[in-house]
C-alpha cells in the first residue's frame, strides 16, 4: 500500500506540469499577479513595522489583495 500510495504522489508531481500549461498571456498575467501580491504583503510587513497593529494590517492586505488571491490572507497564512 505504501509503495502505490507513494507511486501515485509521483505520478501526480510529474504530470502536474503537463495540466498546468498556460497561455503566454495567462502566464503575464499569473506574473502581475503575484508582483501586486508580493507589493501587498511588503505593504503590510511595513504596516506592522509601523506598530498599526494586526487587525488594522490585515484589513489595508485584505483591501490590496482583493481580487487577487484566495483567502483571507491574500493566498498565505503562516503559523503564530
Amino acid at each position: 500500500m505504501k509503495l502505490l500510495n507513494t507511486l501515485l504522489i509521483v505520478g501526480t508531481l510529474f504530470a502536474a506540469p503537463v495540466w498546468a500549461q498556460h497561455s503566454e498571456k495567462e502566464t503575464k498575467e499569473d506574473i502581475a499577479r503575484h508582483r501586486a501580491m508580493a507589493a501587498a504583503h511588503e505593504a503590510a510587513a511595513k504596516c506592522l513595522e509601523s506598530g498599526k497593529g494586526e487587525k488594522i494590517c490585515l484589513v489595508e492586505l485584505q483591501t490590496a489583495c482583493k481580487g487577487l488571491a484566495i483567502g483571507k490572507y491574500c493566498g498565505m497564512k503562516h503559523a503564530h
